[in-house]
């Protein structure tokens, strides 16, 4: 049974900085792209930043590039993203998804389990 664990969120001033993190079980963590997708109350789901299964390849939407880094620890079945530079538009549900292959994708259908979300609030 395939599960994501996101966590690390919470709220955060202008500037600031916070670590997501997703834990995975159920599947082998190794051979398998991750993503961090967020979405906006009242907005359609963005993709944030993808990761390849060997942790070489990455992408990252151009909203967050040069903030966030994504990165994972494949012998904890662990994905992080870290966000630095924070700020008020930031704000949203962020979102942990498995892809079904090893390459890491902007497109949703490539994502088959997604973990229930983790809130990051940017407010001063």
């Amino acid at each position: 049974q395939v599960e994501l664990v996101e966590s690390g969120g919470g709220l955060a001033q202008p500037g600031g900085s916070l670590r997501l993190s997703c834990a995975a079980s159920g599947f082998p963590f190794s051979s398998y792209a991750m993503s961090w997708a967020r979405q906006a109350t009242g907005k359609g789901l963005e993709w944030v930043s993808g990761i390849d299964s060997d942790g070489i390849d990455t992408f990252y939407a151009d909203s967050v590039k040069g903030r966030f880094t994504i990165s994972r620890d494949n012998a904890k079945n662990t994905v992080y993203l870290q966000m630095n530079s924070l700020k008020p538009e930031d704000t949203a549900l962020y979102y942990c998804a498995k892809g079904d292959g090893p390459i890491a994708t902007m497109f949703r259908a490539n994502y088959d389990y997604w973990g229930q979300g983790t809130q990051v609030t940017v407010s001063s």
